[in-house]
C-alpha cells in the first residue's frame, strides 16, 4: 500500500479526535457517531487490503470501455472540460473568487449565533411555575388543578397532570409553591393548521398569566431533568449572584430580573425568592421560667413534639417498622390562640410533688414572621439566582446581551456591595464544549499539517492540501446559514466530519495530477515545459472527475434522508448533516477547479524560465 493511503486513512482517523475529547453531555452523545466512524475506517482498511483484491481478480474481468462511452461522464466531461480550460486560463480570477467566497463565509459566522444543542422534540412539555413563598398548600392545590384544566383544554394536548411539593428523595429539594406539570402533546399531524411548538407555548403563556406571582416557564421531562442534574437548574440561563446578606441578595435578583426581562428572546424569567417565607416563632420569655423553675428546653420540647412531631414508640408489622407519632391536630397548630392554651409541665419540686402545670402563651410569645425561603450556598457564600428560558433567538447572543446590560447597569453597585455575578445552567454546557472545541481542534489541525509535510516533504503542498478544508466548510455555512441553524455542538461535529473528508479529497487529487504529471514528464524528458504541465494537469483532473462526482453523491444520497425526515431525534441530526452535505458541493468545486489551478501555479514555479524573447506563457 502507498504511504498516500496510509495518510488518507490516518488523517480521517484522527480528524475525529476533538469528538473524543468532548466529555459530558455531549460527549455522551456523539462519542457512539466517533467510535462508530473509526472502527468503519479500520474495517473498510481492512477489506481494501485483503479482500478487495482478490474480488477484483475474479469480477473484474472486462472488455474495460473508456469514460466517454459513459453517458453521464460524457455529459459531466461536456461541462467540466471548458470550466477547467477557463480556470487554467485565468489562473488570478479563479482564485479571487474562491477567496471572496471564503470571506462571506466567514463573514456570515458572526450572524447565524450560538447554542449548546438543537433542541430534541420530545413530544411533551414540562410545565413548571412558582408561586410566592408564602401561598397557602390549599390555594397551590387549587392553582395546580386550575392549571391543569386550561393545559388539557388545548387541542394539540392529551393529557395534563401536575405534581406538588417534593418526590420522597432527598435529591428533590423542591418547595410546595414550586408545580411541575407535564403536558403530553398529540402528534402533529392532528394539531391545528398552522400550529408549531412555538405557537403553541405562546398561547399557554398567555392562558396562565392570570395567577398573580406566578411566573411560567415551559421546558421538556427530558431536558428539564438533564439540566437540574447537570447545573442544580431548570432553565437554559441562569444568572448566580454571590453575597453575604440575604436581603441584599434578594434585592438584587429582582434588579437582575428586571434587566432581563428587557432582553428580546427572554421567557419565563423568575428570580429564586430567598424571603417571604411565613414562620411560627416561638420566642421563650426566660424571666417566666425564672419563676417556675423551667428551662427553655422544657418548653421547646412541647413545641417540638405538638408542631413538628415526635416519635414516641414504633410498631412492627411483619418486616416492617412503623414509627408512632404524636403531634397535635393542625386545628391547633394554625389557631395560635389555641396553640397559646397547650400545656407545658414544670419538673417536680424538691419535695417531689408534680411540678405545676402552665399554658404555653406564660412561657413564650407566638407569633407570625417572614423569614428566609431558602439559603443556598456556593462556594462557602450565600447564592441567589435568576433563571431565564430563550425563545426566538439563539442561546449565545441572548446570554452575551445579558451580561453586557448587567455589566453595564448593574455590576458596578453588586461590585461595591461585595457581591459577584456567574451564569450557568444550559449556557454552562455550552461554554464548556466550546473550550474543549478550541483547544483540541487546532492541534489536530496542526498535527495533519505535520503528517501531510511528512508525506509531500514540503510545507507548501501540505498547505494546498489544507487549503481544502476552509474552502469546504464554507459549502457548509453557506447551506447552514440558509436553514437558519445556529451553531451547537451538533454543527461542529458535522464540520469536523466534513474536516477528513474534505482532506481526503483533496489528498487523492494531489495523487492524480502528480501521477498524470509524472508521466508526462517520464514520456517527454527535458523537453517538458508549461504546456505539458497544463496538459498533464487536465489529464489527472479528468480521471478524478468520476470518482469525486460519485463520493459526493453517495454522501449526499445518504444524508438527504435525514433532512426529510421528521421522526425523532432528527431536530439534532439535521443540523449534523447540513454541513456535511454542503460541505461537499463546495469541496466538488474546490478539489475539481481550485485544486488544479493551485497545484499549476505550485508546480510551475519549479520549472526552467523561459527565454526573455520566447512567448511568455499560457498560464
Amino acid at each position: 500500500m502507498s504511504k498516500q493511503f496510509w495518510a488518507v486513512i490516518a488523517i480521517i482517523v484522527l480528524a475525529f479526535a476533538p469528538v473524543f475529547a468532548l466529555t459530558g453531555q455531549e460527549g455522551k452523545m456523539f462519542h457512539p457517531l466517533a467510535f462508530t466512524k473509526t472502527f468503519a475506517m479500520i474495517g473498510s482498511t481492512l477489506l481494501a487490503m485483503t479482500i478487495v483484491p482478490v474480488l477484483c481478480t475474479w469480477m473484474v474481468r472486462g472488455p474495460f470501455h473508456s469514460e466517454d462511452r459513459n453517458i453521464i461522464m460524457r455529459f459531466l466531461l461536456k461541462l467540466y472540460d471548458p470550466a477547467l480550460d477557463f480556470a487554467l486560463s485565468h489562473r488570478k480570477t479563479v482564485l479571487a473568487v474562491a477567496a471572496v467566497i471564503l470571506a462571506g463565509a466567514l463573514a456570515l459566522v458572526p450572524r447565524m449565533g450560538a447554542e449548546f444543542m438543537p433542541p430534541l422534540n420530545e413530544g411533551s412539555l414540562l410545565f413548571m411555575p412558582s408561586l410566592v413563598p408564602a401561598t397557602a398548600l390549599t390555594e397551590v392545590q387549587r392553582v395546580m388543578a386550575w392549571q391543569d384544566r386550561v393545559l388539557a383544554s388545548f387541542p394539540e394536548v392529551r393529557s395534563a397532570v401536575g405534581k406538588l411539593g417534593r418526590a420522597d428523595t432527598a435529591t428533590d429539594p423542591a418547595p410546595t409553591e414550586m408545580i411541575e406539570t407535564t403536558i403530553m402533546l398529540k402528534p402533529d399531524h392532528e394539531w391545528r393548521a398552522g400550529m408549531t411548538r412555538e405557537k403553541l407555548i405562546a398561547e399557554m403563556m398567555d392562558a396562565l398569566r392570570q395567577v398573580p406571582g406566578s411566573v411560567p416557564g415551559f421546558l421538556q421531562p427530558i431536558e428539564g431533568r438533564v439540566l437540574m442534574i447537570s447545573t442544580g437548574l431548570r432553565a437554559q440561563l441562569g444568572v448566580k449572584i454571590f453575597g453575604d446578606d440575604l436581603n441584599k441578595l434578594q434585592q438584587a435578583a429582582f434588579d437582575v430580573q428586571r434587566i432581563v426581562q428587557e432582553i428580546p428572546g427572554a421567557t419565563g424569567v423568575a428570580p429564586s425568592r430567598i424571603q417571604g417565607k411565613p414562620y411560627l416563632e416561638v420566642r421563650v420569655n426566660r424571666e417566666a421560667l425564672s419563676l417556675y423553675g423551667m428551662r427553655a428546653q422544657d418548653v421547646l420540647d412541647v413545641v417540638e413534639a405538638g408542631l413538628g412531631g415526635k416519635t414516641v414508640a414504633t410498631t412492627i408489622e411483619g418486616r416492617n417498622r412503623i414509627p408512632i407519632q404524636v403531634r397535635l391536630e393542625r386545628s391547633e397548630r394554625e389557631d395560635l390562640s389555641r396553640l397559646k392554651d397547650v400545656l407545658v409541665t414544670a419538673p417536680p419540686g424538691s419535695d417531689g410533688k408534680p411540678g405545676k402545670v402552665i399554658p404555653l402563651g406564660q412561657l413564650a410569645d407566638i407569633l407570625r414572621t417572614e423569614g428566609p425561603n431558602e439559603i443556598a450556598s456556593e462556594n462557602g457564600r450565600l447564592r441567589a439566582t435568576v433563571q431565564a428560558n430563550v425563545s426566538g433567538r439563539d442561546l449565545g447572543s441572548f446570554v452575551e446581551e445579558v451580561k453586557a446590560h448587567v455589566q453595564a447597569d448593574l455590576a458596578p453597585q453588586l461590585s461595591a456591595l461585595g457581591m459577584t455575578i456567574e451564569y450557568s445552567g444550559e449556557y454552562e454546557n455550552q461554554l464548556h464544549a466550546a473550550r474543549t472545541l478550541k483547544f483540541i481542534v487546532p492541534c489536530v489541525v496542526l498535527i495533519i499539517f505535520l503528517l501531510l509535510h511528512q508525506l509531500y516533504g514540503q510545507a507548501r503542498e501540505a498547505a494546498h492540501v489544507i487549503l481544502a478544508v476552509p474552502f469546504a466548510l464554507s459549502g457548509g455555512v453557506f447551506l447552514q446559514y440558509a436553514l437558519g441553524w445556529h451553531f451547537s455542538v451538533a454543527v461542529w461535529v458535522g464540520y469536523i466530519a466534513l474536516f477528513g473528508t474534505a482532506i481526503q479529497t483533496g489528498v487523492v487529487m494531489v495523487v492524480y495530477l502528480e501521477e498524470a504529471v509524472q508521466r508526462k514528464r517520464w514520456q517527454l524528458g527535458a523537453a517538458f515545459g508549461r504546456a505539458d504541465l497544463i496538459a498533464a494537469v487536465k489529464e489527472g483532473a479528468r480521471l478524478r472527475l468520476r470518482p469525486k462526482v460519485m463520493t459526493v453523491a453517495t454522501i449526499i444520497a445518504s444524508l438527504l434522508p435525514i433532512m426529510w425526515s421528521h421522526r425523532t431525534g432528527s431536530e439534532v441530526m439535521k443540523p449534523l448533516a447540513t454541513p456535511v452535505i454542503g460541505g461537499m458541493l463546495s469541496s466538488l468545486i474546490h478539489i475539481l477547479i481550485v485544486t488544479p489551478v493551485i497545484f499549476v501555479w505550485l508546480r510551475a514555479q519549479d520549472l526552467p524560465k523561459p527565454d526573455a524573447g520566447a512567448s511568455s506563457s499560457v498560464l
